[in-house]
């Protein structure tokens, strides 16, 4: 069969099948009396074989050994061809969501195209000084998709960068809020930690709603984070966090300020007085956490608080004693 032939009938080029044969992969067995080359049935298998090993990433360097070395042993082979391949894929990958997040920015030229280049390579630089400017450029200047905000927030581990990016996330208006929520699951504790501090920053209520949720979570550093962030929004839900926190000294400072901030409602300050004093009187004998439970209540308007107060003045436990004693000559003061 002549050249053209084998070239119609393989889907290989006659340049193709020349440069097999000039690289000794295919030599055609015979040629006619023109000098034409002429393939038999073997030749053409052996086509059909280079071109089935090529398609699996093989070089023709590689195809001529394993065809022609009988101690070839393809398993090394193909175990660094997935390796290549896996490489090859996640290279492709990362550029695919690099075009698609220039592409969210909708550039209106050239320009845009080159600024938002950059600022996502400054996103990624092994700079913390350029990885906060970027973060601070990205909403003075070309918007950067939100995507690639949150990717780095839940991924930052300078806090001076975190808190830019966090500012800049919560400028953004909650775009990345679906984001953020998956990152309240991940199975990294650090990640769901920067997520729901980065949610604890958007001022919407979707936030809201998913920081209630999160008064939930099974991460207790989360459901901290939470509690906080909706004491200062007046959300009674996160009482009783904020009351534990207290109690484990666990921020104790800052919830004691969440539930002073919580009280100022005055349908939750007798509530809070109450979960107070209840769990003074049934939660823990320590002296240190009575203590810091009769500190808590220093801020705490309402008849409830002040008779607790008065109690606690006489209690048998004489720092606790002290305590409510300063607390009610600072009350009359006032």
């Amino acid at each position: 069969m002549l050249i053209g032939e084998v070239a119609r009938r393989s889907g290989v080029s006659a340049r193709m099948l020349r440069h097999y044969d000039s690289l000794g992969l295919v030599r055609p067995t015979v040629r006619t009396n023109a000098g034409y080359r002429e393939y038999s049935s073997e030749d053409i298998r052996r086509i059909f074989h280079i071109e089935s090993l090529r398609s699996v990433g093989l070089s023709l360097r590689e195809v001529g050994r394993a065809l022609d070395d009988p101690g070839f042993t393809p398993s090394e082979l193909v175990d660094d061809l997935i390796r290549q391949t896996r490489k090859r894929i996640a290279a492709e990958t990362e550029l695919l969501t690099r075009l698609g997040r220039i592409g969210a920015a909708e550039p209106a030229g050239w320009e845009d195209v080159l600024q938002v280049v950059a600022l996502l390579q400054a996103l990624g630089s092994e700079s913390a000084g350029k990885r906060q400017r970027a973060a601070l450029s990205a909403v003075e200047e070309v918007p950067v998709p939100v995507e690639a905000l949150v990717e780095a927030a839940l991924s930052e581990t300078d806090p001076n960068v975190a808190g830019a990016l966090r500012w800049a996330l919560a400028q953004s208006g909650g775009g990345g809020l679906a984001l953020l929520a998956e990152g309240l699951g991940s199975p990294v504790a650090e990640v769901r930690k920067r997520a729901v501090q980065s949610i604890a920053e958007i001022p919407n209520g979707d936030a809201t709603a998913l920081l209630r949720d999160a008064l939930a979570n099974s991460d207790i550093v989360v459901r901290r984070y939470a509690a906080l962030a909706l004491g200062a929004r007046g959300v009674a839900d996160a009482v009783p966090t904020l009351i534990d926190m207290v109690v484990e000294e666990t921020n104790d400072v800052d919830a004691a300020d969440a539930l002073s901030a919580l009280a100022s409602d005055p349908a939750l300050a007798d509530q809070i007085a109450t979960r107070l004093v209840d769990r003074l009187a049934h939660g823990t004998g320590e002296s240190s956490v009575r203590r810091r439970l009769t500190q808590a209540l220093a801020d705490i308007p309402g008849i409830t608080t002040a008779r607790a107060l008065a109690d606690l003045s006489h209690d048998e436990d004489r720092a606790v004693a002290l305590t409510a004693t300063y607390i009610l000559k600072l009350r009359d003061a006032r």
